[in-house]
């Protein structure tokens, strides 16, 4: 494959993720346990077939061998599907994806902790700049009670972020992974519907948008994220990735006029700035090295 094609792969990733909030704005009465379930349930399918386009000898007996460590990157999807899904149902798309932007400063974070990986002094800054960003955006949601979105949105970069380390850890293949946590998601959502007394029934609007966002804009999405990242360096990714979090308050704000307070302005500026300062970092350091080989 070529740079270019991956280039685009990512960049289609990130357009499609981008229109999710814009899909769950379309969504009237189903409680997020429910979209949590029909959302898994839409997402599986997909992920199932690409698994095994992928790896045609082994197809989903890889999911046997992901380990202990891969099934707690797959219960960590949990948090950060669940958590996104509620963030968004409480706050604003604008707060939800700017708070899901510091997942990188946190896996940075786990990975030391964890892994023993040494953080450098550019990205210790970055995480000093963004927990700036996220404690102005976290104090504007107390006067208007957006703490819980806020916490949930926190939870969703965490889970993402332990998903990431336990893929360093284990060296299992992302997908796979991805899959258990569909399946775990699934599994949770019927659940937290039973112990809450929610219904997953649902109006047949609310189930189709829901099935569609997980078999097309989360599922679909990943399948091309994953195809690009094979030749796209983990910096420009990042980089690359920022596409979703540009689009998706704007396209909320053009089609139903959704906007967001000063203060996830400001506090967006601050992550995205910290995002940029760690990622063009990496980038010139990914370069340096491609030089002097």
């Amino acid at each position: 494959m070529r740079y270019g094609t991956g280039v685009g792969l990512v960049i289609g990733a990130a357009l499609l993720w981008s229109l999710q909030g814009l899909i769950f704005r379309q969504i009237d009465m189903a409680e997020p346990w429910a979209i949590l379930f029909w959302r898994s349930l839409g997402m599986i399918p997909v992920i199932a077939i690409f698994i095994t386009w992928q790896d045609r000898q082994h197809g989903l007996r890889g999911l046997w061998h992901v380990g202990f460590a891969g099934v707690i990157g797959a219960l960590g999807l949990i948090f950060a599907f669940g958590g996104a899904i509620y963030a968004i149902q409480s706050t604003t798309i604008a707060n939800a994806v700017f708070l899901f932007s510091a997942s990188p400063f946190i896996t940075a974070l786990l990975g030391w902790a964890v892994l023993g990986e040494k953080v450098r002094g550019r990205t210790w800054a970055a995480i000093g700049v963004a927990a700036i960003g996220i404690g102005v955006m976290v104090q504007g949601g107390l006067d208007r009670g957006a703490l819980p979105g806020n916490i949930a949105a926190l939870s969703s970069a965490a889970g993402f972020a332990i998903f990431t380390v336990t893929l360093r850890r284990s060296g299992a293949s992302a997908m796979p992974i991805v899959l258990l946590g569909g399946i775990f998601s699934l599994i949770a959502g019927a659940g937290g519907a039973w112990f809450s007394l929610t219904p997953l029934s649902v109006p047949l609007a609310d189930l189709g948008w829901s099935i569609g966002m997980g078999a097309g804009t989360l599922a679909f999405g990943m399948v091309l994220y994953s195809l690009g990242s094979r030749v796209v360096p983990a910096a420009e990714l990042t980089l690359i990735s920022l596409l979703e979090v540009m689009l998706a308050p704007l396209l909320v704000w053009v089609v139903i006029g959704e906007t967001a307070s000063q203060a996830t302005m400001l506090g967006g500026i601050f992550v995205l700035g910290a995002v940029l300062l760690n990622a063009t970092g990496r980038a010139r350091k990914q370069t340096a090295l491609a030089e002097s080989a």
